[in-house]
This record gives C-alpha cells, structure tokens and sequence, in this order.
C-alpha cells in the first residue's frame, strides 16, 4: 500500500478549517492553483470528492468532514509534539501589521529599532488578515480595535482621534463650511461614526454618502483625489496634513471607539528579541502620545477641541482555546 499523502492531507486539513481556498494558501505560502492541485490529487487517491465549492467558501462533502474528522487531531498532535523543538530564534522577530498603521507610524520608526539591534532579523508582515498565533509564524501584532481579542495578552499603545479632512482641490471649488454645514457637502464612507460627530457637533447628517469603501487606504485615496470628506484618524492623516495633501477641516475632534495595541501570545513573553521590539514601542508610543502627535489639527496651528467619548484600557483576555487569534 501506498504512503498517506501528507502533505495533500496537511493542505485538506487546513483547508477544510478555513473553508476558504485563499486564506489557506496564505497560510502554507502556496498559490491558490497549487493549493487546488494538492486537493484535486487527494481527491483522485481517495476516489471522492471532499469540497463543495460556492460563493461563499469551501464546504467539506461528508466524504471531506469524515476525513476531518480523523485525520486533524493526528495532524495537531504532531505539530504539538515538533513545537517544544522548533521555539524560534531570539534573534529572528516577526511582527504583523495593519497596512494603513505601518506605513504611516511604524515605517518612520523603525529604522530606529533596527538600527539599534544590527543582530536581529526583522520580518513585517503587513496585513488586515487576523493572525492565528498558534501556527507560530508570528511573535506579534499591532491591532487597531477595541482591545479584548480572546487567548491573547493586548497592550494599549495609544488612542486614536477622528477629524473631518479633504483635499485642497475639493476646498479650492466651494466655501470652507462650518461646523453645521459639513451635512451639506459629499461625505464618505457611511459604516464611519458620522452620526456620533453630527450628535456631537451639530449638522444634519446627509440622506446619502456619496461612496462606502471596504478598507482605511482606499477610503484615505478617495479622500487626496477629491472624492469627498472623510472622518480620518489622526495618526493616519497625519502625515497627508504635513505635506499638503490633506486638510482637516476644523480644529475639533472626536475619540474613537477603538485604539491601537500590541497584541502577543504568552509565548512571546520569553522570546528576547520580542520582549526587546516591544519595549521600544511602548517607548515610542509614549513619546508619541507626550507629543502630542496624535492630534491632526496640529499641524495647522488650531487648538483641538476634544471631546471624549467610551474610555478605552488596555487589557488581557486568556481562554482555554489553542487557537489564539487577534
């Protein structure tokens, strides 16, 4: 008799787990058509098909679920038994990122950390995918969210305040409006707390925005071409405001829900390089909070005029799972 096949098994497992063929070859570092071909070759040994395919995702055939169901738990035992021999090297660190965060606040920094340790080996990852701590490829993350992400320890590194802001070319065809005006021009993104600025600041909310965007970079692009006005984050705009490409249009602003953390397994707590890289940032998050930075209206020599709203602490959340998300 033949050999399992375990590397099509590994494939099907986690395949079957994400019910989605494109997060699963994220996570193995496959193309989607290789990913496809490992199925299709398990498929062809097995003599039935194990996905069914739809809009919505993968789902297992009962062919494919009883699979799962015998072959994962022997697959999870031998990443658990391989994990005590494969801790990673102090000296190699990998963090996850939010695009629009680390372009924006970690990049102009970093050289810095880097600068100061010559001898470790830094990976970013920049991605709005959750990461899943318990496949070991990260040590850490930086969140934007409410701070409570289950199995996982999440630091506050700090608050985020919101602004409306526009591009030059949008100011440059109309009158600069007012605090009560601002229902009147072309709004963005309607899922952003508008209605919360316009209960606090006055204005009638508009009947319709003009464009709803799924991520912060593209909303942010719409913004610099004119599209309309957007509610920015400060930290985000920050550095659109500095070089002219962005205005923010009223020396108010609003605190924001959610906030900006370090999110790290407990296994990171023993990982030099980690505990090193997350020194630095509570540091620099400090510095950069002292500063003042945060205020997107800084820049334009206006007061701020804050309003505070939910009061958001760091926190840590543990759970019995072995999946760690955040």
């Amino acid at each position: 008799m033949e050999r399992a096949p375990l590397n099509a098994l590994q494939v099907f497992v986690i395949a079957a787990r994400a019910q989605n063929m494109t997060r699963a070859a994220e996570r193995l570092h496959l193309t989607v058509s290789a990913l496809s071909h490992q199925v299709r070759l398990l498929e062809q040994r097995l003599g039935c098909t194990l996905f069914v395919r739809g809009p919505r995702g993968l789902k297992p055939t009962p062919e494919g679920a009883m699979l799962l169901q015998r072959i994962g738990p022997h697959l999870d035992a031998i990443d658990a038994a391989l994990e005590p021999l494969c801790s990673r090297r102090d000296c190699v660190l990998s963090i996850s990122a939010l695009p629009s965060l680390a372009s924006s606040w970690l990049m102009p920094r970093l050289p810095h950390f880097v600068a100061q340790h010559p001898d470790f080996e830094f990976n970013l990852d920049s991605s709005i995918a959750r990461v899943d701590f318990a496949d070991g490829r990260f040590d850490g993350a930086l969140r934007y969210g409410p701070g409570q992400w289950e199995g996982v320890n999440a630091e506050l590194l700090f608050e985020e305040w919101l602004t409306p802001v526009a591009s030059p070319g949008l100011l440059a065809a109309r009158e600069r409006p007012r605090l009560d005006q601002l229902g009147e021009w072309p709004l963005l993104s309607p899922d952003d707390p508008w209605p919360r600025w316009f209960e606090l600041y006055g204005g009638t909310e508009p009947k319709r925005y003009v464009a709803t965007f799924s991520d912060s970079d593209t909303l942010q692009r719409a913004t610099v071409e004119g599209m309309g006005v957007s509610l920015g984050r400060a930290t985000l705009m920050r550095p659109l405001i500095e070089s002219g490409r962005l205005v923010a249009l009223f020396p108010e602003r609003m605190r924001a829900r959610y906030a900006h953390y370090l999110v790290y397994p407990d296994r990171s707590r023993q990982h030099l390089g980690f505990q090193a890289f997350r020194d630095w940032l509570h540091a620099e998050a400090t510095a950069f909070r002292d500063s003042g930075e945060c205020d997107a209206t800084a820049t334009q020599g206006a007061a701020p005029a804050v309003v505070p709203d939910t009061k958001i602490r760091g926190s840590k959340v543990r759970a019995a799972s072995r999946k760690r998300r955040a």
